[in-house]
């Protein structure tokens, strides 16, 4: 895709109380703004009564164009919207602690091309990554934390973040939990890995728990970071099948597999803008 069919590429996503006439009036605001629909999903949740969207559309309009065609239906259907230019590469920070698996796996699927994201920086409480961060000449930033200090710890992640234009965070197997404060500030735009179907296994040695257990299936979920400890809405689950001729070792081996694939899935779709919250559930469309 050249850089001209990406300024008149966008995706449209959009949240509001479901009632009749959404679709009607979507589809006639982009018309107005000169846009062909190339692509479209909507669903209606049961649930919270709530409707959700997502359009992709090409135009020769501006992008403040086509914002301005859709503001006033927007503004009367109370929706919460975006509209993003497609393939926008979307700025994320990465946290890693010592295993390097899922950051490896981030770096090299961003630097072949397969996910739409560039990353301005990485963090870590542990060195042990610099080398990976070197090689991939991304900048890394040592930030040490212990309980006396987390505070100016997360300071520090803070600063970057502004610093950056982060948009997305993802804690790509970083062992420390963040403060309430700190996840709540950033509600939708973090995203976690975590080992096995939550909340089994949770603690040290996770796969070799399972193992003790003769655990006949192991896996992954990704999910967005809350103040809630492992329970924010989950993006993508994955599980591979196990029997009892696999070693402790060997369910470390798997489980880092599929660990790296879910999150890398989860980081592609919230990139594309296919992840619309509801509520404690992810509507996902892909």
């Amino acid at each position: 895709m050249t850089e001209d069919q990406l300024s008149s590429a966008y995706v449209l996503t959009l949240s509001c109380p479901d009632r009749p006439g959404i679709v009607h009036a979507v589809a006639g605001a982009l018309l107005v703004a000169g846009c062909n629909i190339t692509d479209s999903q909507q669903y209606g949740s049961q649930t919270t009564g709530t409707f959700f969207m997502r359009v992709e559309v090409t135009t020769a309009a501006s992008q403040s164009d086509v914002y301005a065609a859709l503001e006033p239906v927007a503004v009367a259907f109370g929706m919460q919207w975006s509209l993003n230019p497609a393939g926008r590469k979307v700025r994320t920070l990465l946290m890693a602690s010592k295993s390097a698996h899922c950051l490896n796996d981030l770096l090299f699927l961003q630097r072949s091309g397969t996910l739409p994201i560039e990353i301005p920086a990485i963090v870590s409480n542990h060195k042990d990554l610099a080398g990976l961060a070197e090689f991939y000449g991304i900048p890394f930033h040592y930030i040490p934390v212990t309980a006396d200090t987390k505070v100016q710890a997360e300071d520090q992640l803070r600063k970057i973040i502004a610093e950056q234009d982060i948009e997305l965070t993802v804690l790509a197997r970083y062992m420390q939990i963040l403060s309430n404060e700190l996840c709540t500030e950033l509600t939708g735009k973090a995203i976690n890995i975590h080992h096995s179907f939550l909340p089994s296994f949770k603690g040290a040695k996770p796969y070799h728990q399972a193992h003790a257990r003769g655990v006949k299936l192991i896996g992954a979920t990704a999910h967005y970071v809350t103040a809630a400890l492992d329970e924010g809405p989950i993006i993508e689950q994955e599980v591979i099948r196990v029997d009892h001729r696999r070693t402790a070792e060997q369910f470390v081996q798997m489980g880092r597999d599929v660990e790296g694939r879910t999150l890398a899935q989860a980081v592609q779709w919230h990139a594309e803008h296919r992840v619309l919250l509801d509520g404690n559930r992810t509507v996902v469309f892909n």
